[in-house]
């Protein structure tokens, strides 16, 4: 078992961008104010064992209803594509419930933080990378979530509305890029 520091770098890269936990930075807060407390340990721990989780059974679970993970990636291509396009252009294409009294379990941990984009992005980058390195990607990014949802009103003030609308922005972009990369990899065009 060996890491690999770019296959590292590039997992985290991607989880990053599509977690996107910068750019939920409003719908944390919303959140928040809804439910008056967020627990920030629950939401990451929760979060991280739900995508170490579907790393190792996501496949034998496709296997189970039929799927092939190349058929996975492909289908995880457009969801991450419309994720960016929600990123760039402002739409709102997914749509979130109310928000329960559970907020740090669902909708923080599930499905904003590790939902179907993420899901079918590691299924995706399995395809890839070695296993050990997608964890240490995860873990890596479940760090960096867990400090944004401890200094959420901290991280608004700094970077301001607009400063984070650029950040969602630019995220948007590179998830783009990334849908592009993934459809043509599996579908060998």
């Amino acid at each position: 078992m060996e890491f690999n520091f770019r296959q590292i770098l590039s997992t985290s890269m991607v989880l990053f961008a599509i977690i996107d936990i910068l750019g939920a930075i409003p719908v944390v807060i919303e959140l928040r104010r809804k439910a008056g407390h967020i627990q920030s340990e629950k939401a990451a721990i929760v979060a991280t064992v739900l995508m170490v989780i579907f790393l190792f059974a996501g496949e034998t679970l496709l296997k189970i209803i039929g799927l092939d993970v190349e058929s996975f990636a492909i289908a995880g291509s457009f969801v991450i594509f419309f994720i960016a396009m929600e990123m760039v252009l402002g739409l709102t294409i997914f749509k979130e419930g109310d928000a329960p009294e559970t907020v740090s379990i669902v909708p923080l941990a599930f499905p904003l933080i590790a939902g179907a984009g993420t899901m079918t992005t590691l299924l995706s980058l399995k395809t890839e990378y070695a296993t050990q390195n997608i964890i240490v990607g995860i873990i890596i990014n479940m760090l960096f979530v867990y400090f944004v949802l401890k200094n959420t009103e901290r991280l608004e003030k700094l970077f301001g509305k607009s400063g984070l609308n650029v950040l969602r922005k630019a995220f948007g972009i590179i998830l783009l890029a990334i849908a592009i990369k993934l459809f043509r990899n599996n579908t060998g065009l």
